[in-house]
């Protein structure tokens, strides 16, 4: 069985982010990027499924402008087999025009389980994946915290408000996405690192997929970022308890105006 990993590269986020001048998008400078946190779940899933012997080869796969091969020579490092890099060219691409471009390499590839991260750490949309899943016309679980696999049959754990757990089972080929509790990602080794230098790395361009211009062009058009606003300093009250209950009272009604 083939695996795809589908990854995706964000600003770390203990980053200090700036805003472009134009408002339009996010200034790159002096900005570390890495593997969404979410996707390294995915990553290290597959990996463990490859060990075990119940995959053959594990392959991952992104999106993106010429960057974006950094993370996926950081998934070779970690175990994955190969790697293919869909070059956006500079293209600004929706998440449907990414879960097209995707579910054509994943068809080509005859991938017969497909792993992403529960939502990425720059957008938090976690569109990608049920969008991936449907275009393929399999059966998706999402946010999976515990997962077994025996012969065709997966059954999937995932956690949902109040503390509560949902069961599901379906058959492969499946999407799935993942939620932290799955495993414990690791850390790429040195001989890891070695070996990711001669794994194969494959990059094609948004033509050769035959991906319509229409899917292409996005839906949803991004007017402009703004960073939130910094959040005033906080207010120790040192007096006794009943000067101390008054003063936070007066400014609940007078400030925050909550009350």
């Amino acid at each position: 069985m083939k695996i795809g990993v589908c990854i995706k590269q964000v600003p770390d986020t203990g980053a200090k982010i700036k805003i472009n001048s134009d408002g339009k998008g996010v200034s790159e400078e002096g900005v570390k990027f890495v593997i969404s946190p979410y996707d390294e779940f995915a990553i290290e899933e597959a990996i463990r499924l490859k060990e075990k012997g119940t995959a053959s080869e594990v392959i991952a796969i992104t999106v993106g402008v010429k960057r974006t091969t950094e993370a996926l020579r950081s998934a070779l490092a970690l175990g994955c087999d190969k790697a293919i890099h869909i070059d956006s060219e500079s293209t600004t691409l929706d998440h449907l025009a990414v879960a097209s471009l995707l579910s054509e390499v994943i068809k080509k590839h005859e991938i017969q389980l497909v792993f992403l991260g529960r939502n990425a750490a720059d957008d938090d949309s976690a569109q990608v994946g049920p969008m991936l899943a449907e275009l393929l016309q399999l059966p998706q679980v999402t946010g999976v915290s515990k997962l077994t696999i025996e012969d065709r049959n997966i059954v999937a754990e995932r956690d949902i408000e109040g503390g509560a757990k949902q069961i599901w089972s379906c058959e492969l080929p499946a999407v799935i996405t993942t939620n932290k509790g799955l495993n414990e990602p690791r850390y790429a080794s040195l001989k890891g690192i070695m070996q990711a230098k001669n794994k194969p790395l494959e990059t094609i361009s948004l033509g050769s997929l035959g991906v319509s211009s229409e899917i292409l062009e996005p839906k949803v058009q991004l007017d402009h970022f703004e960073l939130p606003k910094e959040r005033s300093a906080g207010k120790i009250f040192k007096d006794d308890t009943q000067n101390a209950v008054a003063k936070v009272v007066q400014l609940l009604r007078q400030e925050a105006k909550v009350i």
